[in-house]
């Protein structure tokens, strides 16, 4: 309740930003302060890394690595001077969590909001 009304007291952008914030913490995505998102999906990794690498291909980012590791896959891509890194790990057979970081240039600049993004639409693939 307290969030609404400070969301209605607040100018137009700043209610976009809070919205857009709520909507990220409603889908289960988690955020570092480092700008690292991640999300446990209830799917296997196989469908997950297929989810994910349709979701790179509808955002038109360029997947330059898909290498499986010891914990589950890892993938990248770049996109506009951004290099993606994500990592899917499997925890059981029927549960991954999704790491995404998205740098973008130097080392300390991370875009969450690309992150988050890449999240979304992922969980919106595997829901279709």
């Amino acid at each position: 309740m307290a969030a609404m009304l400070a969301a209605l007291s607040l100018s137009g952008c700043a209610a976009v930003a809070l919205t857009a914030g709520g909507l990220a913490a409603g889908a289960g995505v988690n955020h570092t302060l480092s700008g690292i998102a991640y999300k446990t999906f209830n799917d296997d990794l196989e469908t997950l890394r297929i989810a994910t690498l349709i979701t790179l291909e509808q955002m038109a980012m360029e997947v330059t690595d898909d290498t499986a590791t010891d914990e589950g896959w890892e993938i990248i891509a770049i996109a506009a001077e951004r290099e993606i890194d994500i990592e899917l790990e499997r925890l059981t057979e029927r549960a991954t969590r999704m790491r995404v970081v998205a740098n973008e240039g130097e080392i300390f600049f991370k875009d969450s909001a690309t992150a988050t993004e890449i999240i979304l639409l992922t969980a919106e693939n595997l829901e279709s």
